[in-house]
């Protein structure tokens, strides 16, 4: 019985070695094979073969469009007497900042650089010979007002930039663009302000024109120096007419020198009798000075006094109608369209 029990001892005890030596190799073995394995480096893919052929040679620089206004010349007689040849862009520059004021709405301006440029070809097409050596002056009596870079950058302050590319762009904007009329360019004649409605051109020169005709125009009291008053002594006043008409007769009463005031229902006068000589409204506007033929007028022992709305002859496209018709969301064809009836904004030919 003893023996039997020192074997099984020695068979433990191996035993107990071998599982010693496995927990050790274990202990051992057993971070190496929780380790991470390293991938293989994976082959980097081919770029694709290309589908198109790249372009043998740059393709060739395109010189900007120099436009319709770019392409034209004219010869400006100056104020000071000089000709100064100009692109027509460039002369429709300085006509827009000298005739409308660059506070406008955009699209008013670009009805008044059309106008402008209208009225220079229907002027051109004209014929005659007005300034010999020249195209066009730079007097607002005679053809249209003209400003400089310069001189306009010196009325406009420090808002010289704002203003000078409003009226860039309003040229810009309408390049080439004219308003036409059975496929000519329009007599495209303007003026500052109305009391609610335009003239027919018939009742201001006596010369009926299609596209000259009166319509609604929507300024008002928004406009500066909308009425304004003219007042005379009766001495005054008896000297600036008898220049005008050295026959008229005039009798101790100055209450009397005015009669047979005729006006239309907008106020505009189209005829009057002054010292026994008939004459138009539009011809009383430029015997006496007045800013426009809407007025009214009273004579007693001490004054001669007209009360004037508006300012301009009230014939096409009023300035100010077109600023408020702009501030209303029409556009600059919308505005040209409607001053002048019956006419179309084409590109020039």
């Amino acid at each position: 019985m003893v023996k039997q029990d020192k074997r099984r001892q020695g068979t433990w005890s191996g035993r107990a070695v071998l599982v010693g030596v496995a927990l050790l190799a274990l202990f051992f073995l057993l971070p190496l094979l929780l380790l991470p394995r390293e991938e293989e480096p994976r082959p980097t893919p081919a770029p694709p073969e290309p589908t198109a052929t790249l372009p043998l040679m740059e393709p060739p620089v395109v010189e900007p469009a120099r436009g319709w206004d770019g392409g034209q010349t004219l010869r400006l007689l100056k104020t000071d007497g000089t000709v100064e040849e100009l692109t027509m862009g460039e002369y429709l520059w300085g006509v827009v900042a000298a005739e409308m004021p660059a506070s406008f709405h955009t699209e008013a301006l670009k009805a008044q650089a059309v106008a402008a440029r209208t009225y220079c070809l229907y002027q051109h097409a004209g014929g005659g010979d007005k300034h010999p050596g020249a195209d066009v002056c730079g007097d607002y009596t005679c053809c249209q007002a003209y400003l400089t870079r310069e001189q306009a950058a010196a009325g406009w302050g420090d808002k010289a930039g704002l203003y000078a590319d409003k009226v860039t762009q309003a040229v810009s904007g309408t390049d080439g663009l004219v308003c036409s009329y059975e496929g000519d360019p329009i007599d495209a004649v303007f003026f500052s302000s109305t009391a609610g409605r335009t003239n027919d051109a018939v009742a201001v020169w006596g010369t009926q024109v299609p596209y000259l005709t009166a319509v609604d125009s929507p300024e008002g009291e928004e406009v500066p120096g909308w009425h304004t008053e003219v007042v005379f002594s009766p001495a005054e006043f008896f000297a600036r007419f008898r220049l005008f008409d050295p026959a008229a007769q005039f009798g101790e009463d100055p209450g009397a020198w005015i009669t047979g005031v005729e006006s239309d229902d907008t106020g505009m006068v189209e005829r009057l009798t002054v010292g026994g000589v008939s004459l138009t409204g539009g011809q009383a506007r430029s015997v006496f000075g007045l800013r426009s033929a809407r007025f009214t007028v009273a004579a007693t022992d001490e004054e001669v006094r007209f009360q004037v709305t508006g300012y301009g002859h009230g014939v096409g496209m009023s300035q100010y109608g077109a600023n408020a018709m702009a501030g209303e969301g029409k556009s600059f064809q919308e505005i040209l369209e409607w001053y002048y009836t019956g006419a179309e904004v084409t590109p020039a030919k």
